[in-house]
């Protein structure tokens, strides 16, 4: 259809283009059993996105910690996940359930409640660190001691991951009953990204619908379980007299200090996925200096977006990031294989673990400093 115009010549229209959605954040994968679900509903091996709870196919019959894991979710401020039907208990069933999320590329989170045992949380590592964009939440195991919860976890070191301990007692059909905590700590990962940001530590907040835990640890055993270097640790469920339960901690499970901290990791795990989906386009463009400059630009502009929201930190571009796409990085043995690269650097924000006060002892009492 044609606009009438009331003379010829150049007419001025103002068009403002739709802003690219936000990188939605917060969102798990949960693996787990569903025994009595129908087939047609809930099948396995097949990821089905839940908006709500209520979402969740009813069924009859004994509940898998699935059910209480994805419940908790919501509960704790979730707003998007996917579930995934394992046939059973096995690792070939895991490894199938592993295999149908390698495709999705809006989760970030994978948990599985019901797959807990050494070789199963190795078994979920090892897709986080293959695949690259997405972070493990995993349980030690149920009845564990302090020193067989610190053997489980020195088993393991991944970046992409973190572990913690204990179990949480929640509401069942039948009364009460002691469940992995992942579920609930992923919707506490989703509410932490809408109230601080993924770079955020999702620590030192309220696990909502966790009644009780399954054992308390003495300052002696968090010690152990969450020491001082930077070895990773387990992040540790407390309960605070009249402040509820709550996640008493933000590392990650590697051995390596860069990698320390969970929130330090999901920001530079967020930026690959955005680079991932908006730089996809420059995908076959020539590979010339006018390109660098695109992916500079690109790149400059969302770093310094993070850097205002406190994602980074600094006073000044400078001092929060850097981009470098030029001759140097990209030589000609390097453009004739069809490769462009980048190198990038962030500072990202560290969470303060540990606040210091200072007694002063002197002739007028302790002062505080």
């Amino acid at each position: 259809m044609h606009a009438n115009y009331p003379i010829p010549g150049v007419v001025l229209k103002d068009i403002f283009p739709t802003p690219a959605p936000e990188l939605m954040t917060g969102v798990p994968a949960f693996l787990g059993l569903v025994p009595d679900a129908d087939v047609t509903q809930l099948p396995y091996n097949q990821p089905k996105m839940l908006k709500l709870w209520t979402q969740f196919p009813a069924f009859q019959g004994k509940k898998k910690y699935l059910h209480y894991a994805v419940k908790g979710f919501f509960e704790n401020g979730g707003q998007l996940c996917y579930v995934v039907r394992l046939k059973d208990e096995t690792e070939q069933a895991l490894s199938e359930g592993l295999k149908a999320l390698e495709y999705l590329d809006d989760i970030d989170l994978v948990c599985s409640p019901d797959m807990i045992s050494p070789s199963a949380r190795e078994k979920i590592l090892e897709h986080c660190d293959r695949i690259g964009d997405r972070f493990a939440i995993l349980d030690g195991e149920k009845d564990s001691t302090t020193e067989q919860i610190q053997k489980q976890r020195q088993a393991l070191n991944s970046k992409n991951g973190a572990m913690y301990a204990p179990w949480i007692k929640v509401e069942n059909d039948s009364g009460f009953d002691f469940i992995p905590a992942c579920g609930h700590i992923a919707g506490v990962y989703a509410r932490s990204d809408r109230n601080g940001g993924f770079y955020s530590s999702p620590a030192n907040y309220i696990v909502e619908g966790a009644l009780d835990i399954k054992q308390t640890f003495s300052n002696l055993e968090l010690v152990k379980l969450h020491p001082t270097d930077a070895i990773g640790g387990v992040n540790c469920l407390r309960a605070l007299p009249g402040r509820g339960i709550r996640i008493w901690g933000t590392r990650t499970l590697s051995a390596d200090a860069n990698w320390h901290y969970i929130n330090v990791r999901r920001l530079f795990l967020n930026v690959f996925r955005w680079i991932e989906r908006n730089l996809a386009a420059v995908v076959f463009e020539p590979n010339d200096f006018k390109l660098w400059i695109r992916i500079e630009r690109e790149l400059i502009a969302y770093f310094e977006s993070l850097r205002l929201k406190g994602a980074l930190k600094g006073d000044s571009p400078q001092e929060a990031f850097y981009v470098k796409c030029d001759a140097q990085t990209n030589p000609a043995s390097t453009q004739e294989i069809g490769n462009v690269i980048t190198e990038i650097g962030l500072a990202p924000t560290i969470p303060s673990e540990f606040i210091i006060v200072r007694l002063i002892h002197g002739e007028n009492g302790v002062q505080v400093n």
